[in-house]
């Protein structure tokens, strides 16, 4: 539900950056854009979900981590935070995403032993087997060629260096109420991360990726998210200011794109919101995969 890239016109004609870590060939537009809001959101979203989401991720003292994509730091700072003997390295395709996540860092943990990367995600300035470890989260959803990128992360990791990678589905979303318009207006921001070549719902593809992509031991595991008034954090941190932004940003565009009328898009995200009030849930399904890089030549 989160990514940062850099700059050509997007697949809804208007100005946008690529996706990170994309090249000329594989862009895809960041459907979500790079609003003051969409930061927020952003580190709301990683704010919420860290126990849930990093808690069991921890790297040795002295490590050596590549976080690949690591947009405006939002996750970075919970790496940080979770192993601060390792050494961290972050990459990310967008400039200005790279000069807020070092100033977020450096507020939070000064001192942290992070190197900052301008870099293609495809084409990263680092010899073969230069990390023990590589963290992606949620980056993979934007790319339009998902198991190239693994490969060329495996390159970069020593054998039986670990792969770490988090996604989300939309098509996990559990609404209570329901309703037709909610569902039209989620599928419409699928539909649109489909067209800019991306993949709203790659959760659920992780593991066969990451075994074409010649990973060894891959595990997934589900981490859900279950909102109702009883968790006021997550209905507030999760519901109404990380999962309904994310179709109130992307959906804007669906209308003047006739997928969906303009009245049939406000009653949608009515709904959505619906799930934020006295009686309403939701129910979302983050998928954390876990590899390791076998020996041998990577194909």
């Amino acid at each position: 539900m989160e990514a940062a890239g850099a700059g050509r016109a997007g697949a809804r004609g208007r100005p946008t950056r690529r996706a990170r870590g994309d090249t000329d060939v594989t862009a895809t537009a960041y459907v979500h854009g790079y609003s003051d809001r969409e930061t927020r959101r952003l580190r709301d979203q990683a704010d919420t979900l860290a126990a849930l989401l990093h808690g069991d991720t921890a790297y040795p003292a002295g490590s050596r981590v590549l976080e690949a994509g690591c947009g405006v730091g939002a996750q970075t700072v919970h790496l940080v935070a979770n192993s601060p003997g390792a050494r961290f390295t972050a990459v990310d395709a967008d400039g200005e995403s790279l000069e807020r996540a070092r100033a977020k860092v450096a507020a939070e943990h000064p001192g942290a032993a992070v190197e900052w990367h301008h870099a293609d995600l495809y084409d990263l300035p680092f010899p073969e087997a230069s990390f023990d470890h590589v963290f992606v989260c949620f980056v993979l959803e934007h790319l339009r060629e998902p198991e190239r990128a693994l490969r060329a992360l495996r390159r970069l990791l020593r054998p039986s260096g670990t792969v770490t990678v988090i996604e989300g589905d939309h098509g996990s979303a559990v609404l209570h109420p329901d309703g037709p318009h909610a569902r039209a207006v989620i599928d419409c921001q699928v539909r649109l991360q489909a067209e800019a070549g991306g993949d709203a719902l790659i959760g659920r593809r992780l593991q066969p990726l990451l075994s074409a992509a010649g990973y060894a031991d891959v595990r997934v595991r589900p981490r859900t998210v279950y909102a109702d008034r009883t968790r006021p954090r997550l209905v507030e941190g999760f519901t109404r200011r990380t999962f309904i932004p994310v179709f109130e940003e992307a959906g804007r565009d669906a209308p003047a794109l006739g997928l969906v009328t303009e009245d049939d898009w406000r009653r949608g995200i009515a709904e959505l919101y619906r799930t934020a009030e006295d009686g309403g849930t939701l129910h979302y399904t983050f998928f954390k995969a876990t590899a390791v890089n076998p020996p041998g030549p990577v194909g």
